[in-house]
């Protein structure tokens, strides 16, 4: 084995070199003989019905060999949301059908209408051009605070808008609680809307094979086996194992890819009348109106405290936008994650209601965080208000109320029940770490030079890998070969986590295997028998964990073909470092030669079962609560706005630690985009039409933007699974957004403002200042 390549040590990425050499096999890397390009035809209103479609013209255009719209499509051409929610009368929640392509109206600016395939792009281009739709523009909703005012976007199917309406908690326990408070602290609040704008737009290759009568589909995507299955089975109408998806490797998902979409659908149709292979891929411009988009809602956040400051109870309401159609795990972000409101405090009674509406916008879907940033949000910003409000510390505000280790496991006001953690360790390191002392000189500092500075903490935890008490299974098989060689399949998919190098630690660990002899294979749905993807920071506690039991029957077999080859009992054989021995002798095999022997039939009794292999398809034990401790300094220039983040400190419990390089790494990615939040990026339409779609309107994160940031690790592993491991890709995003703001609300409390909304862009920032000041 090579030196320290185990769990616990931070080695390099190992897939890394061949994205250094511009070698990776991404889906535009892929050469593929005689391809169509597909070209999407988007609607440019929010809301129209379409009367008439002509595409004579663009049919009979240089280069064009089909124009698909919804008259030609053959299939059932649906697109489904899985996520169960109801309405207030207990029915469920209004799920209208969104048809790949539709034939009555569009509903949002982006919504695909017909598809053109030609032998290049530009022709494709060209053709779409020529096509004439006659549509009747409709009044249009794209904010959730009309929407939830009346105005209809499905009118007759989702009377005033709603979609569904969730409540979680004790209504009753909690207003007792608030009419007994000495103090209530309100905030109401916007979380604004994002796109996941990875790295890789998405894209496709899609064939189909006349023979066999199967389809493939090449994609970038996060769940290869989920989407095989929604896309065969809900829009093609065909058998699962009618369609192969093959995900290679994969610039960015952020959640955003974990969804079919309609050029999905298109492209295989296409492939399948036309004989030939299809390939797409979004423009930037094109992604802004076709991706699902992200967070968007308005909440009334409420906290109680009787007069020593003790949390009684809290309250939220939350309107939350849904888009024009529900994709597939829609409503999950607004409802999926409420128990994160409890935070790291023991506030005994929460409740919490979610109404989602409707609004002639892209749908929104899961995106990195997925409900847990906004939940942490309401409950920290409503600290920092009360304390400022009661004339308490912040920092002894919230040590006060905070659930201690000794009180593990802790049942919350709502919802979670928190396994382990050290929470006080977290904020006490973390204060340390960032100087919270010295703070109040760098303000004085600061003040000399006409600046204002500030400081935000927030204290994080989230449910990672759920759903919370029914976490969802996934597979992980080991193949030795007849040379000795072993093979990881897995289920879950690496888009940018360092998944290659991980999972290749664990094996090493548990198998003793040299990493140099380890393959891992992921992303192909012929190859991998089940997989449930990479989502919700779940892959090493349920990847992880299917690859241990799976160990764990490798060596348990080993042991038997062990036993025999060396004429022992199989209760007297051991395993350590890859080496199975007879105990107290030097006598043994090493797992690569037990591989080996095992396919030789003469080496095993006769009637044996040949081959060493296992595979397992495993749930972990629960959901995992990783948390941690952000602390953020900024300073604001107060005659420009201008907001410059100066420190990050965080201290963060992600249980046992496989690989500490790749757990900064992706607290890294999670702070930048949570700050990216914080201080630039927004979706914003105006009159239906989008005005942030390219990189010139939405302010994403640069490097200059961002600061050094200070990461510590406060490990308590959970004993919920295998490795002992919680979630840590989603952990830098769910404390950034409170922190960030934070720091500029505490920077500009000295001209008495409150809270500022995000993002807090330097117009923002100025405005704030100058209605201060008047």
């Amino acid at each position: 084995m090579a030196s320290g390549f185990r769990i616990g040590s931070p080695m390099r990425r190992v897939e890394d070199p061949r994205f250094l050499r511009g070698v990776g096999r991404y889906v535009d890397d892929l050469g593929v003989a005689g391809a169509v390009h597909m070209h999407v035809l988007r609607s440019p209103h929010a809301s129209a019905r379409i009367e008439g479609m002509d595409v004579a013209a663009a049919r009979r255009a240089p280069g064009v060999v089909l124009v698909l719209t919804a008259t030609e499509l053959d299939v059932p051409g649906v697109l489904r949301c899985v996520t169960p929610r109801h309405r207030r009368d207990g029915r469920a929640l209004v799920s209208p059908e969104w048809r790949v392509l539709p034939s009555d109206a569009v509903r949002h600016v982006g919504d695909a209408v017909a598809v053109v395939f030609a032998e290049s792009l530009a022709a494709a281009r060209d053709a779409a051009e020529l096509i004439e739709v006659a549509y009747v523009p409709l009044p249009s909703v794209t904010d959730v605070a009309e929407a939830a005012a009346g105005a209809e976007v499905w009118p007759g199917e989702a009377p005033g808008n709603e979609c569904f309406h969730f409540r979680l908690g004790d209504a009753d326990a909690v207003g007792a609680a608030f009419a007994k408070a000495a103090h209530v602290t309100r905030l109401a609040f916007r979380i604004s809307r994002l796109t996941a704008a990875p790295m890789e737009p998405r894209n496709l290759v899609a064939s189909y094979d006349p023979v066999d009568e199967r389809y493939t589909l090449t994609t970038g995507t996060q769940l290869p086996h989920v989407m095989r299955n929604e896309i065969a089975e809900h829009a093609l109408g065909v058998a699962s194992n009618r369609l192969r998806v093959i995900s290679p490797d994969v610039g960015g998902g952020f959640g955003m890819k974990e969804s079919p979409f309609p050029e999905h659908v298109c492209a295989l149709v296409a492939a399948r009348m036309l004989g030939r292979p299809v390939r797409w891929a979004a423009t930037r411009s094109e992604s802004f109106l076709s991706d699902s988009h992200a967070r968007d809602n308005a909440s009334v956040g409420e906290l109680a405290l009787n007069a020593a400051g003790d949390f009684l109870a809290m309250r939220v309401r939350t309107a939350a936008n849904l888009g024009a159609y529900l994709a597939w795990q829609g409503p999950v972000s607004s409802t999926n994650n409420v128990g994160g409101l409890a935070g790291v405090y023991r506030t005994p009674h929460i409740c919490t209601e979610v109404t989602g509406y409707f609004t002639n916008t892209q749908p929104t879907a899961p995106y990195r965080g997925a409900g847990r940033p906004e939940a942490i949000f309401a409950m920290e910003r409503l600290i920092d208000l009360a304390a400022d409000e009661m004339g308490l510390d912040r920092i002894e505000l919230r040590a006060r109320n905070m659930i201690r280790p000794e009180e593990m496991p802790f049942r919350t006001g709502l919802d979670y029940t928190y396994d382990s953690g050290d929470f006080p360790k977290n904020m006490a390191l973390a204060l340390a770490a960032a100087d919270w002392d010295g703070f109040a000189t760098r303000r004085s500092e600061a003040a000399a030079r006409g600046m204002l500075r500030g400081i935000g903490i927030a204290n994080a935890i989230e449910s990672a890998g759920g759903p919370h008490r029914k976490p969802l299974e996934e597979a992980a098989e080991i193949r030795f070969d007849s040379g000795g060689s072993m093979t990881l399949l897995l289920g879950s998919h690496n888009h940018g986590q360092g998944h290659e190098t991980v999972f290749g630690q664990i094996a090493a660990t548990h198998l003793g295997i040299p990493p140099e002899r380890i393959r891992i294979l992921f992303g192909d749905t012929d190859v991998v028998a089940h997989g449930r993807g990479t989502i919700g920071s779940r892959s090493m506690m349920a990847a992880g964990g299917a690859l241990v039991g799976a160990s764990l029957k490798v060596i348990a077999r080993g042991k038997t073909i062990a036993a025999h080859l060396l004429e022992a009992s199989e209760a007297d054989i051991e395993f350590e470092d890859g080496v199975f021995r007879v105990a107290g002798t030097d006598r043994g095999f090493g797992i690569e030669a037990v591989a080996r022997q095992s396919y030789i039939p003469g080496a095993l009794p006769d009637g044996a079962e040949l081959g060493l292999g296992a595979s397992l398809v495993n749930r972990p034990g629960d959901a995992t609560f990783p948390n941690g401790c952000h602390i953020a300094e900024v300073e604001i220039d107060p005659e420009t706005g201008a907001c410059a983040l100066l420190r990050y400190t965080v201290v963060d419990d992600v249980g046992t630690v496989i690989n500490p390089m790749l757990v900064k790494g992706q607290i890294h990615g999670g702070i930048a985009q949570g700050i990216g939040q914080v201080f630039g990026e927004a979706i914003r339409y105006e009159d239906g039409q989008l005005i942030s779609g390219s990189f010139m309107d939405y302010a994403m994160p640069r490097a200059d933007d961002l600061c050094a940031f200070k990461v510590l690790s406060n490990p308590v592993p959970t004993k919920t699974n295998a490795l002992g491991v919680k979630g840590a890709g989603e952990a830098g995003t769910v404390g950034a957004l409170p922190a960030g703001i934070g720091a500029v609300v505490d920077a500009l409390r000295p001209l008495g403002i409150r809270h500022i909304a995000m993002p807090a862009t330097p117009e923002t920032i100025w405005r704030a200042i100058q209605e201060a000041r008047a």
